[in-house]
This record gives structure tokens, C-alpha cells and sequence, in this order.
């Protein structure tokens, strides 16, 4: 196989704001200042000859409008609501202004079976038994120091109005300033675990809802996944004990649906640029990987790769194409 470099070029983020505003125009567009559950609820079925689920939206602001409260009525994590809308403020969008909502996903590489959770996109995805329909949620994970793990395991306990035993450690933080904790959190409104919890097999975390929607899709637990109260009683009610548990930390997500190879890209949160963002040469290794063995070659556009590691905007673009079956030569070609 063969690579042509990216070719770097001016104008580009001029090509990437067209890019955006076409994107827009080609949205799904929801006036309603209410949650349109129907387009929102995050339920796909699962083509197995594909990587893609979910479909372009967009919300026109009204006035009295924040980001996170476009965020908390569409069921959207707030880092990839400001991902996906650059320039948009946090407080007054301004009405009119088109808002994004990321509602388009390429699906982990992971097995699809059970709990799949990407904590690089805050997103936690649940596959049914048959493995025909994927839910998923926005979730917020351990900040700098308390990371979320990674790896395999499983649900191993379920609790409905959960009591939270909090370690030394962390009693010790919230002593420092000046919020002291008891031995044990009771169920209640000032319970951080919410309503329900999934207690997984690495000791001391959990998947749990929250008493502060509003943290959903940031940095800011011990180490838990926590979901907005409603999503915790959806994944509550699906999820046995026994369900398997794959957290993975995927950056590039790449992967085909039809002809056309996608590729979906997200920042570290809470780290300074450049170091947040991911490198050519994970985009190449992910491209790699998606390759189809034995089949027609690939036509890659670097261009877009290129774009796209520099938007960095959790949105999947087409970065690649199969070659007509006429086409002659093996490997990839830049496009």
C-alpha cells in the first residue's frame, strides 16, 4: 500500500466553517423549544455491515436559551455540545443561532455486546441480547488524577436508591474545603450517586445517575460514570447483573457504512492543546485497522483527515471512499 502526505494548504479554516454551515443546512432542523424525544432518545438498530448510527440534528435557539439547557433537553453531554458548536456561547447562544445537536455516532471498535463505554467521548453505549439495537448516553467520567479505568468487566450488583460510602481520600478533599462529608451518604437529594447505581467488577466503580445534571459530559468524578437521572434508570432497567463491561479510550473512531469511510474525532478533555488532540499518525494506524482485508482498494482523502484532526469536533465525516470495482491496484491512493 501507499500514502500521500497531507497536502497543507491556506484557506482551510475557511473550507471547514462551509463545511459547517452545509452540514447545518442539511440537518434535520427541530424548532421546538421542547424535547423532541422521538428524534433524541438515542435508540438505533445496529446494521452489522456498518458503523454508523444515528442521523444529523439541529435546534434553532430561541431567546431565553442556554447551552446547557439545549444540552440537558436533548439528552446531549455538554462537551460535545461545545465541540460540535464552536463560536457558540456558553450563556446566550442568541436566538435564531442553529445549534448542532451530535446526534450521529460511529461505533466503538469494541465487541457489540452489552455495555461499551468510550470515556475519550463521554458516551456510554448498551447493545441489546440480539445485538440488533444500540442505546446510547452521554455520560461524565473521572477528571485529571481520578480517571475513569479502562478495560473488561462487569455489572456485578445493582441498587435502587444507593447509599454512597465515601473513601478516606475523598473525604479528606471535601474537608479541605470546608464541605465535610459523613461516613455514609444516605439516599436523598445530596446523595452524588442519584437514584440508581450499577456496581461494577473494579472495586469502587460505578455506573450511577447524579443530584447535579448539569456536570453530564465533563470531567468531574472520582473515577464513576455518571449519567443523567433519567439515562440511569433506562440502562437500570436493561442491564443485568452479569452484563459485560467494555470501557475503552478511543480518540479516532473510524468506520464504514456502505462505500463511504467515516472518521469521528475527539479531544482529550481538560488537557492543553496540541497534547488533547490526536495525531496524524493515530489517524493513519485507525485507518488501518478499519481496512477491508481482501477487498476493493480504498481511496482516502488526507485533506479531510487533516480537517478533521484539526476541527476536532466529535462529528463523523466521510474520509474515504471503495474504488468502483473496475478500479485496478491494491491498498489505499490519496484522493
Amino acid at each position: 500500500m501507499s500514502f500521500a502526505p497531507a497536502r497543507h494548504r491556506n484557506g482551510g479554516r475557511g473550507r471547514r466553517a462551509s463545511l459547517l454551515a452545509a452540514s447545518s443546512l442539511l440537518a434535520f432542523v427541530l424548532a421546538s423549544p421542547s424535547p423532541a424525544s422521538s428524534a433524541t432518545t438515542g435508540v438505533w438498530r445496529v446494521n452489522p455491515d456498518s458503523a454508523l448510527v444515528g442521523r444529523t440534528l439541529a435546534y434553532v435557539a430561541r431567546h431565553e436559551d442556554t447551552l446547557l439547557d439545549v444540552a440537558r433537553r436533548f439528552g446531549m453531554g455538554l462537551a460535545e455540545m461545545q465541540l460540535a458548536n464552536p463560536g457558540v456561547d456558553l450563556w446566550i447562544p442568541g436566538e435564531g443561532t442553529v445549534i448542532r445537536l451530535p446526534s450521529r455516532f460511529i461505533l466503538p471498535a469494541a465487541p457489540r455486546s452489552g455495555v461499551v463505554i468510550n470515556v475519550r467521548e463521554m458516551r456510554i453505549y448498551y447493545y441489546s441480547k440480539d445485538r440488533a439495537v444500540v442505546r446510547t448516553w452521554p455520560i461524565s467520567i473521572g477528571r485529571v488524577g481520578w480517571e475513569t479505568p479502562l478495560g473488561e468487566t462487569r455489572i456485578v450488583r445493582k441498587a435502587v436508591r444507593p447509599s454512597w460510602t465515601p473513601p478516606e481520600s475523598i473525604r479528606e478533599e471535601y474537608r479541605e474545603r470546608g464541605e465535610p462529608l459523613p461516613r455514609v451518604v444516605r439516599p436523598g437529594p445530596d446523595n452524588p450517586l442519584g437514584s440508581h447505581a450499577l456496581y461494577l467488577g473494579f472495586p469502587a466503580y460505578l455506573i450511577h445517575g447524579t443530584n447535579r445534571p448539569f456536570s453530564i459530559g465533563m470531567r468531574v468524578s472520582h473515577g464513576c460514570v455518571r449519567m443523567y437521572p433519567e439515562h440511569i434508570v433506562e440502562l437500570f432497567d436493561l442491564a443485568e447483573n452479569g452484563t459485560p463491561v467494555t470501557l475503552v479510550d478511543q480518540g479516532i473512531k473510524t468506520g464504514w457504512a456502505g462505500r463511504e469511510l467515516y472518521m469521528e474525532i475527539h479531544p482529550e478533555a481538560d488537557v492543553p492543546d496540541p497534547q488533547a488532540r490526536p495525531r496524524m499518525s493515530d489517524a493513519v494506524s485507525s485507518i488501518i485497522a478499519t481496512l477491508p482485508r481482501g477487498g476493493p482498494p480504498v481511496t482516502i482523502d488526507w485533506n479531510r483527515v487533516e480537517d478533521a484532526l484539526a476541527a476536532a469536533d466529535g462529528v463523523p465525516v466521510v474520509v474515504g471512499r471503495l474504488k468502483p470495482a473496475r478500479s485496478s491496484g491494491e491498498g489505499i491512493s490519496s484522493g
